[in-house]
């Protein structure tokens, strides 16, 4: 029996996706430039269709960085980290001033978190139920598959021969651990990126803790990702060729069973050759390592336009798979002052600045229409507003119960 799909419950599976995506994240490295720059900036560019572009009723921070067009929204994601503090004790302020274009006014203000102790309680109940990995487009599943993950076990610190195999190099850039003083966008200024926004053109970003950064972006928002699938044992997956696409990758995880509080089977499925399919597939990933990736069949290449998922996945998770499908695009690099023709010249790095753009679309496979979602959507989020909000838990215990209770913990 097909089961009704409220927002609750969707977003009950993106937590749950999340907890796939960690637990499927193994070891990355990061690559930092040639001489350490005073500061270095990292915007990030995406264009984003399916169900996750409905932005109002799926969390705040989507509603923010987002802004609906026809059949897509545009994401831009601004992070700043400088070696520096403050001038003159000060309190952190930095600026981007963007092109006309861009829609978002003279400038953006970048905001530094302040860091809150949490008052967590400790959980030392183990989780329950399983995990279920495939991979590989086709019909049906390899043999050897699934690899079968048991929370309980997990917990116990039994974990399956080499579950962590990916290679993926992750560089994500400036965050506040790696950083002395940071700043950031989305944040709480009710700004939001529009459906045509342009991003091309001359950026400048100012404050008291980094030196001036200024650069001109010539790479415009990637063009919108859309999937059409037909559900049945297996289910194939076609898609737009996307320009200026690098690679593509495809992710999708369902739920058997309905109650969450019950042992159940979580099922991640990821369109990769190998087993090597984890941590960092879901990064904003550079030209360079999504090539090395589409050499090792991690990373589907650009003129791939369709793959299946097996129909050993659709049987294992019946009521409903939620997918991810992604187009990694190009980057833009730029520092000053710019790296000496003479390899023997000194080179003082003041700041570097990077633009990486994706594509992405959701699917929902065996769940509601958009018209349901959006007739559910006030309802239920009146009813989270009007509970309190519970303590987390710590360990795993706690992060699965929470992304399966929908608690946000």
């Amino acid at each position: 029996m097909l089961l009704r799909q409220t927002p609750r419950r969707l977003a009950m599976l993106s937590g749950s996706a999340l907890a796939a995506a960690i637990l499927l994240t193994g070891p990355g490295a990061s690559q930092n430039p040639a001489s350490g720059p005073v500061a270095r900036y990292d915007m990030r560019a995406g264009t984003v269709s399916g169900f996750m572009a409905m932005g109002s009723g799926m969390g705040g921070a989507m509603a923010m960085m987002m802004g609906g067009g026809d059949d897509h929204a545009r994401e831009l994601e601004l992070r700043l980290g400088s070696t520096q503090l403050p001038t003159k004790g000060a309190k952190p302020k930095a600026d981007h001033f963007m092109p006309a274009p861009m829609k978002l006014g003279k400038s953006v203000a970048l905001a530094t978190p302040v860091a809150t102790p949490r008052e967590d309680e400790i959980d030392f109940r183990r989780p329950k139920g399983r995990m279920l990995i495939y991979w590989g487009c086709g019909p049906t599943a390899p043999k050897g598959q699934p690899v079968v993950i048991d929370f309980a076990k997990l917990a116990a610190g039994q974990l399956p021969p080499d579950l962590f195999a990916s290679t993926v190099i992750r560089d994500y850039g400036p965050t506040m651990a790696n950083s002395r003083t940071y700043g950031h966008w989305p944040a709480e200024d009710g700004k939001r990126v529009k459906g045509d926004s342009s991003i091309v053109g001359a950026h400048r970003i100012a404050g008291n803790y980094s030196p001036e950064i200024a650069f001109t972006a010539a790479q415009e928002f990637l063009a919108p990702l859309k999937a059409s699938f037909v559900d049945g044992k297996a289910v194939p997956v076609r898609w737009n060729a996307v320009p200026r696409a690098t690679g593509y990758h495809m992710w999708a995880f369902g739920v058997k069973g309905d109650n969450p509080e019950a042992p159940t089977d979580l099922v991640w499925w990821s369109s990769s050759a190998s087993r090597d399919f984890g941590g960092g597939l879901t990064d904003w990933l550079s030209p360079g390592e999504v090539a090395r990736q589409i050499q090792r069949k991690t990373v589907m290449p650009p003129t791939t336009t369709q793959c299946t998922i097996p129909a050993e996945v659709r049987r294992d998770a019946p009521d409903i798979l939620m997918g991810q499908l992604y187009a990694y695009g190009p980057e833009e690099n730029f520092a000053f002052p710019p790296r000496p023709a003479d390899a023997k010249a000194r080179w003082d790095l003041v700041w570097t600045a990077r633009v990486r753009h994706r594509s992405s679309t959701s699917m929902m496979i065996g769940g509601p229409d958009m018209a349901d979602m959006a007739a559910d959507s006030e309802e239920d989020d009146a009813e989270v507003e009007a509970k309190p909000k519970p303590k987390c838990k710590r360990g795993l215990g706690g992060m699965l119960g929470g992304v399966l209770t929908g608690s946000g913990c």
